[in-house]
């Protein structure tokens, strides 16, 4: 049987989100602009899953804005902010951490404004002195992602922020991954804007929102209808929507029983690693995401261990999956200056709710057979 441990990458689609999304997938209709009782009841499906995702972040519904996704977000985010500043203030800038997703790293390339890099430590977390060095008079914005969607690194955001309070700069941080993982209260934290995805909670892919205080400065990107409060044009997914609202109902109500189970079979994993010499657990000393462990095994490639563990029908990543097929070691480990050879056999296993501890022990059977198999290799090719 088949055992799935790629749950960063994204989650199954939980059967009650399903059902909820099945009524507006064809058997109700209506374009949630119009004003008819047909157009009504699908834009009150959408509020309804609007406050939903509210109160899993612990923001007002009001500053939910749906997407497509944690991509668009991101998008949304860093083009729609850098229009307005520019303005303003020709010469802002933008810091944003070295660790961050594809998705803020590539649009942040083809900014208007310059954009600074915020270096991290060994566990792969920012700190108040990095943050002041990548930072000056001109940063209009910082961006630093909640968790890592690597390895599992939970950052410290409070001083992060204050920080950045204290010199008039706006605050973004992407929860992608943190969201239904660990507690988010997007109005306590005092960030600006907040980026979700679906398909990391057990909801549909294809749908996100950027969560926005009314202080942050922002302009639509795309342009068409004034749907989403006129920020995202386009009519609505009606049902991814309705789903992304089901998932964070879900994980708002399963929240500390998802930790504790996920912790279980993390802390498990990493016992069992500890067993082999070879293996290199990265971010080990920093508080993590209670699902995730990344690690290396010296003497291999990330590729081939996933590549063998798949033929032993165990799915793991060598990292992001929006990094899949690109060559060269991870850019978060790289930028936590782990060594590239050790870097490059980076493992990532993210466990889901359906995971039990028969995967963690069919996982580390997997590796040690595949690792004893590889030093009998060595030895008799030594021998030659």
């Amino acid at each position: 049987m088949a055992v799935y441990l790629d749950n960063n990458a994204t989650t199954a689609l939980d059967e009650n989100v399903l059902q909820a999304m099945l009524p507006f997938m064809g058997h109700v209709c209506g374009n949630p602009s119009s004003v008819h009782r047909f157009g009504r009841l699908q834009k009150d499906a959408i509020e309804q899953a609007r406050e939903s995702v509210a109160r899993l972040v612990g923001a007002r519904a009001e500053q939910v804005i749906f997407t497509s996704g944690g991509t668009e977000s991101n998008n949304l985010l860093l083009f729609g902010f850098s229009r307005q500043q520019l303005k303003k203030k020709a010469d802002a800038r933008i810091a944003i951490s070295a660790i961050e997703h594809m998705s803020l790293l590539e649009p942040a390339q083809h900014l208007p404004l310059a954009v600074d890099k915020i270096a991290v430590d060994s566990n792969g977390c920012v700190d108040l002195t990095a943050l002041q060095q990548a930072t000056g008079p001109a940063t209009a914005l910082i961006s630093v992602m909640a968790a890592n969607n690597e390895t599992g690194a939970i950052q410290q955001l409070a001083p992060l922020v204050e920080y950045a309070r204290q010199q008039g700069c706006f605050f973004h941080t992407d929860a992608s991954q943190a969201a239904g993982k660990i507690g988010l209260n997007f109005i306590e934290s005092g960030v600006h804007a907040m980026t979700l995805s679906a398909h990391k909670l057990y909801g549909p892919t294809g749908v996100g929102a950027l969560v926005i205080d009314k202080y942050l400065p922002i302009e639509k990107i795309q342009f068409g209808g004034s749907q989403e409060k006129n920020l995202r044009a386009g009519t609505e997914n009606v049902a991814a929507i309705v789903g992304f609202g089901k998932a964070a109902e879900l994980a708002s109500a399963e929240l500390e029983t998802r930790g504790r189970q996920l912790r279980a079979l993390r802390d498990a994993l990493q016992a069992g690693l500890k067993k082999f010499t070879a293996v290199t657990v990265f971010a080990e000393e920093a508080e993590r995401l209670p699902n995730t462990v990344q690690f290396g095994v010296a003497g291999f490639s990330g590729e081939t261990l996933l590549m063998q563990l798949d033929r032993k029908a165990i799915a793991v990543s060598s990292g992001s999956a929006c990094t899949s097929g690109k060559t060269g070691p991870s850019h978060v480990l790289t930028a936590m200056k782990v060594d590239d050879a050790l870097a490059d056999s980076a493992i990532r296993v993210s466990f889901g709710k359906t995971n039990t501890m028969s995967d963690v022990d069919a996982l580390l059977n997997a590796l040690r057979d595949i690792i004893e198999i590889n030093q009998q290799s060595s030895v008799m090719a030594a021998n030659v």
